[in-house]
């Protein structure tokens, strides 16, 4: 019978000729038959967790009823929303369920507490949950006492051994045979699908695109291999990854998007913990710091194609590569070459923040308000209450030392008679005013006030007695203050 290569090596869908069983499946396929019991699968994009579940339907539970639902096609939505708000009757498959709002996901784990606890009880829906890794200990974390009612299920990568077996099942479909395991399992990592793909990038290489008439032997270098794979996925991929890099708004040194992505592509598993992330990688732990607790929720948000293929949860501080194909892109990506596609300054010095706000805590409401719409605009900025958690255990006297001497930018001052006297206020001031002659040092002078080490003739912002302002205050703060000091910042 002869076979096409795309129905033997599947790269979309389930397998139907090349599907190996995970480690798992009979521990999965009993939970799954148990018609009390809730079931969470977990494991990073590839691993198999969808497609071992349909296969447990189609081979084993055809006529159970199961309603397959997931999080990512918008026609799901309202089922899935009924689920949460009415649990009805029924068997119910929740894919990407970490892709659900926080609200939806502790409404399906409370429905999973009861349809555990009231086993016999068959007006209770039963759910099977698929997510990333860690969907499990975030349900643990929305209702603390679900592990012990739950079957939770992690797939494993393939070894070596179920590798084998996937490529062994395709050799005979095709009539080939590929000369070199080891190599494909090195490249692969034992993810499921992109085993699939590079058998099938090899097959094409050799001009293989159905069965084989006679017995033939596969070839391939590693190298071209790699290289054939990027280079395919690079136009799916490329814009996805420059408009990830570019940030919410692109500024030419606004980069800690990028320096994300390439340590993450520089990790084993496509999902990571940002805060031990930035904590293992000293060279990146300032952007990623910057960028994880507000300005990368919000950039996924605005940009379709980043939420396409990137998922962060804010809470856990949980970030993820969900495509195991972009994952691979990126491990073997070109990023000088991302870094000038996205036209990002070559040389230029980096900097931790774009702005260090210096004040004293009588104008902290106007230091406040300035942070937040230069946040909102995508700019790094140290302003102290939002770092107070990263610098616990330190001294603040070393941490301003660092900020206002060499790790902004630019500082921002905003100065009166209270900064003139108090005392942090003027130790900021010993660490940045040495700055002033090389003109990074922007004065907002609300008051009139001699500071010293700042000279009469420095340039800087009016604005005095803004406690007037009132409701506009907010305005006026754009339009005076934070709208200059972006002009200045895309200047610089």
């Amino acid at each position: 019978m002869n076979y096409p290569l795309e129905e033997v090596f599947r790269t979309e869908g389930v397998p139907e000729f090349t599907f190996v069983r995970p480690p798992n499946f009979g521990e999965l396929l009993v939970d799954i038959r148990n018609p009390g019991k809730p079931v969470i699968v977990e494991g990073q994009s590839g691993t198999g967790k969808t497609t071992a579940v349909k296969k447990i339907i189609e081979e084993a539970l055809s006529g159970a009823g199961f309603e397959y639902l997931s999080a990512r096609r918008a026609k799901d939505m309202p089922r899935i929303l009924e689920l949460a708000n009415t649990a009805p009757r029924g068997r119910f498959i929740v894919d990407d369920f970490h892709r659900l709002e926080s609200p939806v996901q502790a409404k399906i784990a409370d429905i999973i507490k009861i349809s555990a606890e009231e086993y016999d009880d068959d007006s209770h829906p039963k759910v099977v949950i698929i997510g990333i890794n860690r969907v499990g200990s975030e349900l643990i974390h929305l209702v603390h006492d679900i592990a012990k009612r739950c079957g939770i299920h992690r797939i494993a990568a393939a070894s070596l051994e179920t590798t084998k077996e996937l490529i062994q099942k395709g050799e005979e479909k095709l009539r080939v045979g590929f000369t070199d395991y080891e190599a494909i399992f090195a490249e692969t990592k034992g993810d499921y699908w992109l085993t699939q793909l590079v058998c099938k990038s090899i097959c094409l290489m050799n001009g293989v695109t159905e069965t084989k008439a006679e017995p033939f032997k596969l070839k391939f270098d590693p190298a071209e291999l790699r290289s054939r794979v990027v280079q395919r996925l690079e136009h799916g991929y490329q814009e996805a990854v420059k408009e990830f890099c570019r940030g919410r708004r692109f500024r030419s040194t606004n980069d800690p998007y990028l320096k994300l992505l390439r340590c993450v592509g520089q990790q084993d598993s496509s999902i990571v913990d940002l805060t031990e992330l930035a904590n293992a990688n000293p060279d990146v732990r300032g952007s990623i710091n910057n960028i994880k607790e507000k300005r990368l929720a919000t950039l996924i948000e605005s940009k379709p194609i980043c939420d396409q293929y990137f998922y962060y949860n804010p809470e856990t501080k949980v970030f993820a590569i969900e495509d195991p194909a972009l994952f691979y892109y990126l491990k073997h990506l070109d990023w000088e070459g991302i870094r000038t596609a996205c036209g990002f300054r070559v040389g230029a010095r980096e900097y931790e923040f774009d702005f260090a706000i210096s004040f004293a805590g009588e104008n902290r409401p106007l230091a406040a308000l300035i942070a937040q719409q230069l946040q909102a605009l995508d700019c790094a900025v140290f302003y102290d209450e939002w770092f107070e958690a990263n610098y616990l255990g330190k001294a603040w006297h070393k941490t301003f030392t660092q900020i206002f001497g060499d790790q902004s930018r630019y500082v921002v001052c905003v100065l009166d008679n209270h900064h003139a006297e108090k005392i942090w206020p003027t130790f900021e001031r010993e660490c940045f005013t040495p700055r002033v002659a090389e003109g990074s040092v922007i004065p907002i002078y609300v008051d009139d006030t001699p500071i010293v080490g700042i000279p009469k003739d420095i340039v800087g912002i009016s604005f005095k007695n803004y406690t007037s302002f009132g409701a506009e205050l907010p305005n006026k703060v754009t339009d005076d203050i934070v709208f200059k000091l972006i002009e200045r910042l895309e200047d610089a």
